[in-house]
């Protein structure tokens, strides 16, 4: 086993480098003739350790490096990358990236963004750089010892899918002929674990994790195991339900899945693509009144926080839904003219996303939204893709409690959960005030009004 984490980035020092990289690309763009160009640099590090009844069942560093470079024959574009460094390589890179455009066909909408949208430095310091220089050995302890609190909760935890602790790290700088040049440093890092309960057919497991680009916010690995162990352990009593239309309860953990199909429909590739059900739904109510849609690219410390998009083009907090109706969509400059619209700052995905409701008020934890339900379906897992995105058809496996009079029963198994998103977001009647955030977006418990379910 390696006692020791992989090298320093020593990032100073490599960001310097990295700028005079980009500028040297960019100026060879120019003398081949290209009319535009965009380079970027970036390098990375990471350790993955696994862990898998009480032993060490891998060991993962990875140190990885890129020059990405695009250029531009008027609006013919070409691309090409390499990991060399060295001056000979660049220029070759940039060459064939420049062969590429010379022969690729015109696409109108293809270019840099417009220079007045691009983000200028300085740029606020928004936490994202957390280094974590974990040893191996450090990171299969913490591992184990996630594992074992789980095993150690109750007996009838016969087993496990393992543990993992991971570290990443990276830093990149990019900068195109328009003049921007733009770059920073970012970290994450996450414990997991996947206990297993009982024994034969009647096995059943769950997992829990903890995630942060800040390892010292990080959960405790115990306690990450020993919530995993008390989410595999209230499966055991799992058996199927009957068939009909009943109130569904999105644990908050899957209800930000909620968001994403929200954010996938009003996408631009979607949109451009006449590929979503929600087309030139700007301006319109889009979901329950009482809901607002919040994106903040400016988070300290958050998941999706930058100060530009993969573009450079700066960002900034807006409102997406207000009151239910949708304010904009989530477009990038190519996919903006294609709509004929403003690039929104969001080449390479969405910020931040939070949803709330006017209605949520203190105390409206998972119990007080089980009351809220009375009787219905609480969902903890959900299973397969099952999004039509083109007609907003859902369907999805899912696994979950049945809950009557607030309380729970009994888990539930081999179901599918159906309705329309477009109903579905309408029909969200309440959101917990037991806000997660998974990735870049944040939610409570979501309530639905009603659903279809299919079970025995």
């Amino acid at each position: 086993m390696n006692e020791h984490s992989a090298s320093s980035l020593k990032i100073p020092e490599q960001q310097a480098v990295f700028r005079e990289l980009v500028a040297n690309a960019l100026a060879h763009a120019g003398k081949l003739g290209a009319s535009d160009a965009v380079a970027e640099v970036s390098e990375s590090k990471g350790l993955v350790v696994s862990v898998r009844s009480g032993d060490i069942e891998t060991i993962e560093q990875t140190r990885d490096r890129s020059l990405d470079v695009t250029v531009y024959a008027g609006q013919r574009r070409g691309s090409a990358s390499t990991s060399d460094f060295s001056a000979q390589a660049l220029r070759e890179t940039v060459e064939a990236a420049w062969h590429i455009a010379r022969y690729t066909a015109a696409d109108d909408c293809a270019g840099l963004p417009d220079p007045e949208r691009l983000a200028t430095g300085p740029y606020p310091d928004l936490q994202l750089h957390h280094p974590w220089e974990l040893s191996s050995d450090a990171a299969a302890a913490l591992a184990l010892r996630a594992e074992q609190a789980a095993r150690d909760l109750s007996p009838l935890i016969t087993n496990t899918d393992g543990a993992s602790v991971d570290t990443f790290e990276g830093h990149f700088m990019m900068g195109n002929s328009a003049g921007f040049m733009g770059g920073y440093p970012y970290s994450r890092h996450n414990i997991s674990v996947s206990p297993i309960a009982g024994k034969g057919n009647a096995m059943q497991r769950d997992y829990w994790y903890s995630s942060a680009r800040d390892w010292r916010v990080l959960a405790d690995p115990a306690d990450v195991g020993r919530y995993a162990a008390q989410r595999t352990l209230a499966r055991l009593s799992a058996r199927r339900i009957k068939t009909g239309r009943f109130p569904v309860l999105f644990e908050a953990p899957l209800a930000v899945g909620l968001i994403g199909a929200l954010v996938h429909a009003v996408s631009g590739g979607a949109l451009y693509r006449k590929a979503s059900f929600l087309l030139d739904a700007a301006g319109r109510q889009v979901m329950a009144d009482h809901l607002d849609l919040y994106e903040n690219p400016w988070m300290s410390a958050a998941a999706g926080s930058g100060p530009f998009d993969s573009e450079g083009v700066r960002t900034a907090p807006r409102s997406v839904v207000t009151g239910g109706v949708l304010q904009g969509y989530f477009l990038s400059t190519y996919t903006g003219r294609k709509l004929g619209l403003p690039t929104t700052g969001n080449a390479g995905g969405s910020h931040n996303l939070e949803l709330r409701s006017r209605l949520t008020r203190g105390g409206d934890d998972l119990d007080a939204m089980l009351r809220k339900m009375g009787t219905g379906l609480l969902v903890t897992e959900l299973i397969g893709q099952g999004v039509n995105y083109v007609t907003g058809d859902y369907s999805r496996g899912a696994f979950g409690y049945w809950v009557e009079n607030g309380q729970i029963q009994h888990a539930v198994q081999e179901i599918t959960i159906a309705g329309n998103l477009a109903d579905i977001f309408r029909q969200i009647v309440a959101v917990g005030g037991d806000a997660m955030t998974r990735g870049a977006k944040r939610t409570g418990s979501v309530l639905i009004e009603q659903m279809s379910i299919a079970g025995a």
